[in-house]
């Protein structure tokens, strides 16, 4: 009962240091004293002590079999491995909201730490101030209706184990926590927009303050989406890496608009414009988090990818109602304020590219949230289920996946305020070329189809374009010119275009079939002998399975079917064999038996091991937009400094340097 008692007075902890840290900021804001806001700073350490406190408590409870939790009882066994008694903590509800708010914890002492010397600045305290009740909602709920230390006065003396599915690889230690720190590392940014809403200070300082919270946390989004595409790959059998699933969906969308953000800001620190875009799409990227985490952890979505039901769903969406309502009232109440005194010149313009791309990620968001949530409002309205699969999502996100590889190509060249037809025929040349040559290529070696065509020859464009950016940059900088916002982001855009390529490639020329073969037979498919060895019996500390011995190409692989008698449940376990080429993909569609012949699923995909690669690169580059672009960084400013760096950013080239002045008043962003 150690642990049970343990966690749950650390939660309590962190509640009250949440709800005393916001009081103690807001009392300070109100009545003008330092002493309040420095002690309201403070309360952040209890907050994170806390969340510690309790994560090691419901660890040691799984590592060390403690069934008198239920929790313990419902997700551990005595067969499962360290490795996955340790991801059970995030298996389930319970333990996936301590994580939720273990890394949200973290996210604020770094926050309290990046601005120790600016806790009385009001746009600070306000952030920090809604930070903490965040956060406060968070412990609340732990405290309250999904309380991970609940004990049970029968204690089992085994439970069921994870999900099979998640103890079937490693990548589940790395997919969810990566996934996590994206997604509510954007509560960083998300607090200090409010916060320059409530004060008033709507100049372009708030931008500039977050803006490696927001790549940092778009990085890690990133690379939680394509782990999570590699474990769908690895793990569920069927030969691909994204279905439109509603758990793929809603972790997609606050990735699209942050996307869209991290974009049109540029426009904003350079010209002043498009404040209510980019503070309407920081605050919609959150919502989208706190909405993931709705429908996700209710139990409300069928998905290969949810693992838990409860009845948590109200609260979370009271939650999302709450933060919507005043997300909403606060760009309202400013809208005045919000307005540019500039325009756009012309759309043949960085700024107008930009925009453009807004419209287009906005839409992309659009779909995917109707095709996601539409099924779910037809239930709650007659009580029919309805499916909205991959033949509208791909039908309707295409075109505009198309018109983003146009744009990838054509923004990176456009000059400011506008751009004139001799200078994009002059940098546009060799990106045109490179796409020309590509289709040429294609359609003589053989290929076609239209929409591999059209990626491949886009593609060929916007890489084209990326790589000349950066060959400039390097040849005036060296290795230097592959750091800083704009050629990390052409980095970025190499990634992109690598894995629209893959993606276009796997899904147009995959071949699959089902072959039956006895022990010592062969046939061939597409290219690749196959031969059916024999079956070979598999045991592991949790599961024993069936393999099949399989020769392709003399590779030896092994796909097998294996039972998890913890849970009562049999998954399959894929092999795989990836060249820079194509994969080979096997499963079991048959439980081999003896000298009986056996079925077994063969799939062939062309480049999807670029998939992963590209991830990889836009990984790379997200990295490299953190790092300054040759700039020394100077000491942090303190009292007046501080506050005219929040309120607008002194930039010598124009712009957003007029606002830097006028930003230190409240309503100073017009």
């Amino acid at each position: 009962m150690l642990d049970s008692a343990v966690g749950r007075a650390a939660v309590i902890v962190s509640l009250a240091a949440a709800l005393l840290g916001a009081l103690s900021l807001l009392r300070g804001l109100r009545s003008g004293r330092d002493d309040l806001l420095a002690a309201g700073a403070r309360y952040v350490w209890l907050v994170l002590l806390g969340a510690v406190v309790a994560t090691g408590a419901l660890q040691h409870a799984l590592i060390s079999h403690d069934w008198r939790l239920v929790y313990v009882d419902q997700n551990d066994s005595l067969q499962t491995p360290l490795l996955y008694r340790i991801t059970a903590m995030w298996s389930a509800l319970q333990g996936s909201i301590l994580l939720w708010a273990l890394v949200l914890s973290g996210y604020l002492v770094a926050v309290a730490v990046r601005f120790r010397s600016r806790v009385t600045d009001p746009i600070v305290a306000w952030a920090s101030s809604i930070g903490y009740l965040v956060a406060a909602f968070f412990f609340a709920i732990m405290a309250t209706v999904a309380d991970p230390f609940v004990t049970t006065r029968f204690p089992a003396t085994n439970g069921p184990g994870p999900d099979p599915l998640l103890q079937d690889r490693i990548l589940v230690a790395f997919h969810p926590p990566m996934l996590y720190l994206g997604m509510i590392g954007f509560t960083v940014p998300f607090c200090f927009a409010a916060a320059s809403l409530i004060t008033g200070r709507l100049g372009e300082g708030w931008m500039v303050e977050t803006r490696r919270w927001t790549l940092f946390a778009w990085g890690c989004l990133t690379a939680g989406l394509i782990l999570g595409g590699w474990w769908s790959y690895e793990v569920l059998g069927w030969g691909g890496y994204w279905a439109w699933d509603p758990v793929e969906n809603l972790a997609l969308l606050p990735w699209l608009t942050s996307t869209a953000y991290l974009h049109s800001v540029m426009v904003q620190e350079r010209r002043g414009m498009l404040r209510v875009w980019n503070l309407s799409l920081i605050l919609s990227t959150f919502l989208l988090t706190i909405l993931e985490t709705t429908l996700t952890r209710s139990g409300v979505l069928a998905s290969v990818h949810s693992f838990s039901n409860s009845d948590l769903g109200p609260e979370l969406l009271a939650f999302f109602g709450v933060v919507a309502a005043v997300s909403v009232g606060l760009i309202a109440w400013r809208g005045d304020q919000l307005r540019s005194p500039g325009s756009i010149d012309s759309p043949l313009s960085r700024e107008g590219a930009f925009l453009a791309n807004n419209l287009l990620f906005g839409a992309f968001a659009v779909v995917v949230l109707v095709g996601t949530i539409f099924p779910l409002v037809v239930e709650a309205v007659n009580g029919t289920q309805v499916t909205v699969g991959g033949p509208y999502f791909n039908t309707m996100t295409l075109p505009i996946v198309i018109c983003l590889l146009f744009l990838m190509a054509v923004a990176p060249v456009l000059p400011w305020r506008k751009a004139s037809a001799e200078l994009l025929r002059h940098r546009l040349t060799w990106p045109a070329l490179a796409a020309v040559a590509t289709l040429v290529a294609c359609v003589a070696g053989g290929l076609r189809g239209l929409l591999p065509l059209m990626a491949f020859t886009l593609g060929a464009f916007a890489g084209g374009s990326a790589l000349r950016q950066l060959v400039l940059a390097t040849s005036r900088n060296g290795w230097r010119g592959l750091v800083g916002r704009s050629n990390g982001g052409m980095i970025v855009h190499l990634g992109v275009v690598i894995i629209a390529i893959a993606f276009a490639a796997s899904h147009s020329f995959e071949h699959q079939t089902q072959v039956s073969l006895r022990p010592g037979r062969s046939t061939v498919y597409q290219a690749q002998k196959i031969t059916y060895l024999g079956m070979q019996h598999d045991r592991g500390p949790n599961y024993h399975g069936v393999a099949a011995d399989v020769v392709v190409d003399g590779r030896l692989m092994r796909p097998a079917i294996n039972d998890y008698p913890a849970s009562g449940e049999a998954v399959q376990t894929p092999a795989i064999h990836s060249t820079p080429l194509h994969d080979v993909y096997l499963t079991l569609a048959t439980t081999p038996t003896g000298g009986s012949p056996v079925t077994i699923g063969v799939i062939v995909e062309p480049l999807v091991v670029w998939v992963w690669v590209g991830g990889l690169v836009m990984i790379i580059g997200a990295l490299l937009s953190v790092v300054p672009a040759g700039r020394r960084r100077s000491a942090p400013p303190s009292g007046r400094e501080a506050v005219a760096t929040l309120a607008g950013p002194t930039d010598p080239t124009g712009g957003p340097a007029r606002q830097a002045v006028v930003g230190v008043a409240p309503g100073g962003g017009k």
